[in-house]
């Protein structure tokens, strides 16, 4: 096992992270303070942009998710599922801990802080929608950041790759029914039309629209598909951070009231992102699997598709929701949880192969 971990880490050059990655909470709580001055000064244009909708889709929030998701899942090799088997503990580890823990541990999560815990010192309009935002982070594995942690952690790269397309193919069928089920539970009611049209929109099209353009770039060489994932990369940043501008500009005034929000948001986001890790990542120790596949495993497990969740949000329950919120907490806490999850495993790497 540890062989076969020190060959990967001495083929793979480990990538820093780059400067949007690295500073993405200071880039984020900028955003925070940026939307809700905006928003307080100059309400109209928000208030606008808000109503700017067709079949309950906001356009411009729609063109901005679309220039996020697009880029991510432009680097997704669908043909990497077929080394799915070189791995299959770790990929069943993961499989687990993704569709059948993690969006329900936090809809739990969610129930005991939002729902009971913390319900006195949050607004009670807004406590069903707190839960709701939570069970869509939780509710679909991260796509784009994963091949960060899993590089900075020495993750075998075809195990991650490969994972990671194949939660992709798995969100498409899964994240609906997954959602629906566990608001329903929550006593939420599910607008299916809705939610199987934001599958469509932030799911379904995107990858189909990548993958076409993928292999239109590859026809050209793979020099092509660097060139335009490097454009690209830029704009999908800025999209995100436009995003975040436009629902703090329309969250302001609930901000200002209730400046403890995020910090309540972010109790039960911190706590499932150790727990699925930790529980993945022990999973893989019992299974007997290489260090190289036990670390993404764990960060896959744990960290969240931010970006589908925003969307999701948005289009069920609109900028000015809770729900809307809640998901962007996910993204302020993104980073500087992720990086100790890695910390995590890098340090307790001889710990790991001691297992006898």
């Amino acid at each position: 096992m540890t062989v076969q971990c020190e060959t990967v880490a001495r083929r793979q050059a480990r990538a820093p992270m780059g400067l949007f990655e690295r500073w993405l909470t200071l880039w984020v709580a900028l955003c925070i303070v940026a939307g809700v001055a905006a928003g307080h000064l100059l309400p109209g244009p928000f208030q606008a942009i808000g109503r700017a909708e067709i079949a309950q889709v906001n356009i411009p929030v729609a063109v901005l998710i679309w220039l996020m998701i697009v880029p991510m899942l432009l680097k997704i090799d669908f043909g990497a599922l077929h080394r799915v088997g070189e791995h299959w503990k770790g990929i069943g580890v993961t499989l687990f801990v993704n569709w059948a823990v993690k969006p329900f541990s936090m809809a739990l999560l969610a129930w005991i802080f939002i729902g009971h815990l913390f319900r006195p010192m949050l607004p009670e309009g807004q406590i069903d929608s707190y839960v709701a935002g939570l069970i869509l982070l939780a509710a679909a594995p991260c796509t784009a950041m994963v091949f960060v942690w899993s590089n900075l952690s020495d993750g075998e790269p075809h195990f991650t790759l490969s994972q990671v397309a194949l939660n992709d193919l798995i969100m498409v069928f899964a994240f609906a029914p997954i959602v629906g089920l566990l608001l329903g539970l929550s006593s939420i009611v599910v607008p299916w039309q809705t939610l199987l049209l934001s599958v469509v929109l932030y799911i379904v099209v995107p990858v189909i629209a990548a993958q076409a353009w993928r292999r239109a770039l590859l026809a050209r060489g793979e020099a092509a598909l660097q060139a335009t994932l490097r454009i690209l990369q830029p704009i999908s940043l800025a999209a995100l951070l436009a995003t975040l501008v436009l629902l703090f500009g329309l969250q302001g005034e609930q901000i200002i009231a209730q400046p403890l929000v995020i910090l309540l948001l972010a109790v039960p986001i911190t706590i499932q992102v150790y727990f699925n890790s930790g529980l993945a990542y022990l999973l893989n120790r019992q299974l007997g699997v290489a260090h190289c596949v036990a670390g993404p495993s764990a960060l896959i497990g744990a960290s969240n598709f931010f970006e589908l969740a925003v969307a999701a949000a948005i289009s069920l329950f609109g900028f000015q929701s809770g729900a809307a919120l809640a998901t962007v907490v996910g993204v302020l806490i993104e980073v500087p949880v992720m990086l100790s999850v890695v910390r995590i495993v890098n340090a307790s790497k001889g710990w790991y192969e001691r297992h006898g």
